[in-house]
């Protein structure tokens, strides 16, 4: 399982990581700190868009499997 190729929101997630471990090593020079808290901002950003699409993507495929069934108990999971 460990030879699974990454999507792109793992890979992103794996990155700040990296960051995070290396800022908190506390080794780092101002200017390499400066510029992996950027590389961070800018990595969290694009996880949060990508997270923001698969919660999109859920909500209609949930709406979609609710117009097709008909109405019973609205406690059952329609998956």
């Amino acid at each position: 399982m460990a030879d699974q190729k990454q999507g792109p929101f793992e890979e992103k997630v794996a990155r700040l990581e990296a960051i995070a471990k290396e800022l908190e090593g506390g080794n780092v020079e101002l200017d390499r700190a400066v510029a992996l808290f950027k590389e961070g901002k800018a990595l969290a950003a694009d996880c949060e868009k990508l997270l923001k699409v698969a919660q999109q993507q859920i909500d209609r495929a949930m709406e979609s499997a609710g117009q097709t069934e008909e109405a019973g108990s609205g406690d059952e999971i329609p998956f």
